[in-house]
């Protein structure tokens, strides 16, 4: 193998998540040990969302589909919120969202749906589903934890990007 090859195999590392706090203030309105579960396929959006809520002191888990996503999160000690994509793989959000409500333990945790489908068509859509919020992408990571703090504060969030307004 020559230098050339051993050194980029060498510098090929997994992306880090953060997993302690970067950020020593937890923003107000923010349990201490927050727990987050993500559910989406894009491990490029789930990096995104984790460093985000990382940076917020917001610890987060991840799930690639809807696919047993209740027996998953009945396993974690602490759920303050899912963040839940629409399109994803075997089971999509809808169907996701329908079994979180019908379990006892997770039917009143906040399900903030955060999908690429930021529409006002979709968000009408997630609303009349029953999803307590909707977080269209791309994610702007300057509003990204100002959107969770309001989420976390018992505040309305409903927003489809910038440039699918219309504007």
């Amino acid at each position: 193998m020559s230098d050339q090859a051993q050194d980029k195999k060498q510098n090929t590392k997994p992306i880090p998540i953060p997993t302690g706090p970067s950020n020593p203030e937890t923003p107000r309105g923010i349990p201490k040990d927050a727990t987050v579960l993500v559910v989406e396929d894009n491990v490029s959006n789930f990096v995104l969302i984790a460093r985000l809520l990382g940076f917020i002191n917001i610890h987060c888990e991840w799930k690639t589909s809807g696919y047993e996503v209740v027996e998953y999160a009945d396993t974690l000690p602490r759920l303050d919120l899912i963040l839940l994509d629409i399109r994803l793989p075997y089971e999509d959000g809808y169907a996701a969202l329908k079994k979180i409500r019908q379990s006892e333990k997770l039917k009143n945790i906040p399900i903030i749906a955060v999908t690429a489908e930021g529409t006002q068509e979709q968000m009408n859509k997630a609303k009349a589903a029953g999803f307590n919020g909707f977080i269209g992408k791309p994610l702007d990571p300057d509003k990204f934890p100002e959107q969770i703090r309001r989420i976390f504060n018992n505040e309305s969030v409903w927003e489809i990007p910038f440039e699918d307004r219309g504007f």
